[in-house]
């Protein structure tokens, strides 16, 4: 058997697809995060090696590997992809590799297709679509530091100021400074802001206090809802020019990432948003996953190749 790889590298971790070069899945996990914007080298290099122990235990020399493809948030960075292409290197594989947005093997597993509208709502944000003439457009997906709104960190960080801005008096009546406390494990505003800006604190550890947000709007807590209701708007805005600009007023929008697929409040006030501005499209979940969509690219890569590949990418006895 021939294998091809294909790789989702998110904010917050990895999900790694092995499958035969016919699409046909063999193997699904998840590493750690390999994001290069944020995330620290000895950390990533960790999460390579046991992405590749596991791809060598499955392939083995059971056969070669023909195509990686990986998707991978971050790359607006051109230094990103070189360094994810170092870092494969480093791993021993030699054969044929693409490095692409994570948003256009999100698209290609969500419709199964590398045509219509995804939109990714995890840790980051961005939006990316494709029209049936192959035109692309996106927006959103710059990096926390300067975009990324509606995402999980822009949720974490408003979270955060609400904590603060009720211990100074200027909020009251809200349940959420007594969550982020809890899951933290913190007790005052100066161990926040200790947190806030240790320098062993990641956009991670930010995005993963956004669960809060839901559990306090269950509640009905208004600060809360009013962070819902921004991170739908926030959303919205990198909907509208990917469908103006692609003539897709009428495509279903496939919806990834945490914030979107946990959030019911986040999900309903961006559908109701959209039936007032678009009321011919709708929202949608994903037929597949990112990791399958880089599968997939990687079959449509090797079938435009030559129809025969002999390259044998790893040593016949695994190593």
């Amino acid at each position: 058997m021939a294998y091809v790889i294909g790789i989702d590298g998110g904010g917050t971790k990895t999900a790694v697809a092995i499958a035969s070069d016919q699409g046909e899945l063999v193997e699904q996990f998840t590493v750690g995060a390999i994001n290069y914007n944020g995330g620290d080298a000895e950390t990533i290099a960790a999460s390579f090696q046991e992405m590749f122990d596991r791809i060598k235990a499955c392939c083995g020399s059971s056969g070669p590997i023909q195509q990686i493809v990986i998707g991978a948030a971050g790359i607006s960075n051109p230094q990103v992809s070189i360094k994810l292409e170092h870092s494969v290197r480093r791993q021993g594989y030699e054969g044929a590799l693409r490095i692409t947005g994570d948003q256009e093997t999100a698209l290609y597993g969500a419709h199964n297709a590398m045509q219509g509208i995804i939109l990714i709502a995890g840790t980051g944000s961005i939006c990316f679509g494709v029209n049936a003439k192959g035109e692309k457009h996106r927006s959103g997906g710059f990096g926390h530091l300067i975009d990324d709104e509606g995402s999980g960190y822009s949720i974490g960080r408003q979270l955060l100021s609400v904590l603060v801005q009720a211990e100074d008096g200027r909020l009251s009546d809200t349940v959420i400074p007594a969550m982020v406390y809890k899951q933290l494990g913190l007790h005052t505003v100066q161990e926040i802001i200790g947190f806030v800006y240790s320098k062993e604190t990641t956009k991670k550890n930010i995005a993963a206090l956004a669960p809060i947000m839901t559990t306090a709007c269950e509640q009905g807590d208004e600060q809360a809802l009013r962070i819902a209701k921004r991170c739908a708007d926030s959303l919205h805005e990198l909907l509208v020019p990917v469908i103006e600009k692609l003539g897709l007023q009428d495509s279903p929008i496939a919806v990834a990432g945490s914030v979107l697929q946990q959030s019911p409040f986040v999900q309903e006030a961006l559908a109701n948003k959209l039936k007032e501005t678009y009321p011919s499209t709708r929202l949608i979940l994903p037929m597949k996953n990112a990791a399958y969509g880089a599968v997939l690219m990687a079959c449509k890569l090797l079938r435009e190749r030559s129809s025969c590949v002999t390259r044998t990418s790893w040593p016949a006895d695994g190593r």
